[in-house]
């Protein structure tokens, strides 16, 4: 399983974006494997479709990939406050992260600094080399 933050499948869905190729051949390589996303990051990246028209589009191009919107529990709120204040990232960051956490899962990010702190916290981190 990987969970994939809004910066990984912005870079998918854009060709001209510097890192398509990579992030795209990185998504084909592990097409095998369920993509986890939270809603918030689902959210993030739906929000430049929903402004010319194309949000269901989109949705459904998520769910055709494999994409599935991570469970949420009654402690969640908790958990993300305290990743929030404790590394400082951002919340979209941290939910991406929390997602991975407690899915046990490898983060797909293109974020450095997100990718930092997963390992941090012994995630693997791809497509980023290191």
């Amino acid at each position: 399983m990987i969970t994939l933050d809004a910066s990984l499948v912005i870079a998918h869905l854009e060709p001209s974006e510097q890192h398509h190729l990579a992030v795209s051949t990185f998504l084909r390589d592990h097409a095998h494997e369920p993509f986890l996303m939270h809603s918030l990051t689902v959210t993030e990246v739906l929000v430049g479709a929903v402004a010319t028209g194309r949000g269901q589009e989109l949705l459904d191009d998520l769910r055709a990939i494999g994409v599935q919107v991570a469970d949420r529990d009654d402690g969640e709120p908790l958990r993300l406050a305290t990743l929030r204040s404790t590394t400082g990232l951002k919340l979209p960051d941290c939910c991406a992260l929390h997602t991975a956490l407690q899915s046990g899962s490898m983060l797909g990010t293109l974020d450095l600094r997100l990718a930092s702190v997963a390992r941090a916290r012994h995630l693997r981190v791809g497509p980023l080399p290191g």
